[in-house]
């Protein structure tokens, strides 16, 4: 009845009045007040009478509402979906649209976005496996969106992330955006403001999801998507910069970046080149976050082939690795554009340790001199220089890959910067670091007792300078903290067997620091009396634990 003489009567009605708010208004009442099944079976005859109304009528709305009606009726249950199979829904929306559209000339951007923005969330209800379809109304939008350059209503442009937005909520998964070949073709058309947001919803989308994009490929097609956030796209736009704004969006990428993966090393390593053609290009705001992040992950597929069955053939397993090394020196020598000397020296050092790892002395040498270059041209904060002296120590003393000729070099440069920091109790402590580069546990061929007695040894003299500055110049002998210090060492080295270290010269210490705590120019130090007395406790410790241990520290007095 409704169909063959309800409705025909209803819509005839409705046409014949030819008042534009009456037949808009009616038309609403229609698509509010029938049951959706109704407008299900009925869908021809309704779209039929779309072009008829007057020309002036909001018909984008009419539409619009009535695929929201039946967007709705879809979610409520798939038991309805066949429904809307049978009467070809999809087709016959997708042509009354596209006549709608053709047939008003002057239709607003934001009133065509609005209606595919509607076609596609009906879509998306009740076909959700047709990408087809849903890349078909993207591909109809862009085609409707050439020639008008990047869009500068707002309205538009909030259709349009609104239209973007909704394969994204829908399937929750990037790869599925990606596999649509016009969703990169309408982000386009939007402003760079706007394309930075909506890239940042895309990495948004893939953290939430925890989205693993494991090809080269996808990396490209998602890079290129984000270029708003991995590259400046106006110059201008620096005048608006929002620093926390912007370091949030760029911890967002570099936790994207750690994400990429793939278990192939080959495959893994095309993603690492593509990422890095991408980020190099980021200027020099972007790179100290982009970079750290690459560096990372690529050393994470390093110690992954290390793992590998080590019955591969040796050019097999070291092929790739070396390669990734190549790759790692080129990005961090883009930072040097920045200038982030400090961050450089650190990756720099991080490298040579994997690189050590692999069994690579060349490369690990290579990363070495890297970084003492940065050192002695780039760092020259005081403060610097002390956290990357301590950095390159600590890196050096790990290594196990250096011959003989290699390691005195790199050795020898490590202590000369030490001893040439400006301040002397930062000299004492880089000095008696050094010590540990000449007695390695694990490594017989690094076990030099004589020069970590000269280390030693160097170390109290500076000690001794930084007292008597303090006595020159404050009238106080300042604190012994630093013999303190050295005395551990000292005791740390003769536990370890180090025969140049005696029972005389740390008793002779031990004096030394005992005469200088009770001299009445002395600085109170409680940081100084608290160690003290914890080195003093371990002495004792040590010898009432017995056998073997107890004996060799019983000769000392404490």
């Amino acid at each position: 009845m409704y169909k063959e003489t309800v409705l025909p009567r209803i819509l005839e009605q409705v046409v014949n009045c030819k008042d534009e708010i009456a037949q808009g208004y009616l038309m609403d009442c229609i698509i509010q007040v029938f049951p959706d099944e109704y407008h299900l079976q009925t869908l021809e005859t309704l779209l039929g009478a779309c072009p008829l109304l007057q020309p002036s009528v909001d018909i984008k709305m009419v539409l619009a509402r009535l695929m929201e009606r039946l967007s709705n009726y879809a979610a409520l249950s798939t038991d309805v979906l066949p429904e809307f199979f049978q009467v070809e829904a999809f087709a016959k929306l997708n042509s009354a649209i596209g006549k709608v559209i053709e047939a008003q000339e002057d239709m607003p951007i934001a009133g065509v976005v609005t209606l595919y923005s509607s076609l596609l969330t009906f879509t998306l209800h009740v076909h959700p496996d047709r990408l087809d379809y849903v890349d078909q109304i993207l591909g109809a939008c862009v085609k409707k969106l050439s020639g008008k350059g990047k869009l500068k209503d707002s309205i538009a442009t909030k259709q349009t992330v609104v239209l973007l937005s909704a394969p994204l909520e829908k399937y929750k998964d990037i790869d599925t955006a990606l596999k649509l070949s016009n969703y990169p073709h309408v982000m386009e058309h939007l402003d760079d403001t706007t394309s930075k947001e909506m890239a940042n919803v895309l990495v948004q989308t893939i953290l939430k999801n925890k989205t693993c994009i494991s090809t080269d490929e996808k990396v490209e097609a998602l890079f290129e998507l984000m270029k708003g956030l991995i590259r400046d796209l106006d110059e201008n736009l620096h005048d608006e910069f929002d620093a926390e704004d912007f370091k949030e969006e760029q911890n967002s990428v570099s936790r994207l970046i750690q994400m990429l993966h793939n278990d192939d090393p080959e495959e893994m390593l095309k993603i690492i080149c593509t990422v890095k053609k991408h980020i190099v290009t980021g200027g020099p705001k972007r790179l100290p976050f982009t970079v750290p992040p690459l560096i990372f992950n690529s050393l994470k597929l390093v110690r992954r082939l290390q793992n590998q069955d080590e019955n591969a053939p040796e050019e097999e397993t070291s092929a790739i690795p070396k390669k990734i090394f190549q790759i790692l020196n080129q990005i961090i020598e883009a930072l040097s554009s920045v200038p982030v000397p400090e961050l450089a020296l650190r990756l720099y050092l991080e490298c040579a340790e994997a690189a050590n790892d692999s069994d690579l002395e060349p490369v690990a040498y290579e990363f070495f001199t890297q970084a003492y270059i940065l050192y002695e041209e780039e760092i020259s904060d005081s403060k610097a220089q002390v956290t990357a002296i301590q950095l390159i120590i600590g890196t050096l003393q790990r290594m196990h890959i250096f011959g003989v000729e290699n390691r005195d070099t790199l050795t020898h440069k490590a202590t000369g910067y030490s001893a040439k920091l400006l301040k002397k109790p930062d000299q004492c402590k880089a000095v008696y670091s050094c010590s540990h580069l000449f007695w390695v546990d694990d490594q017989d061929s690094i076990k030099d007792g004589e020069r970590v007695l000269l280390c030693l040894k160097r170390a109290l003299r500076i000690a001794n300078a930084a007292q008597q500055m303090s006595n020159a110049t404050r009238g106080s002998s300042g604190s012994v903290l630093l013999f303190i210090e050295i005395l551990n060492k000292y005791l740390y080295f003769y536990e370890k067997g180090v025969t140049q270290i005696t029972v005389a010269s740390i008793q002779s210490l031990i004096e030394l620091i005992t005469t200088e705590m009770q001299s009445e120019n002395k600085t109170a130090d409680p940081a100084a009396d608290a160690l003290l007395a914890s080195t003093l406790r371990y002495i004792q410790f040590q010898k009432d634990k017995g056998g073997a241990v107890g004996e060799k520290y019983e000769s000392i007095k404490s």
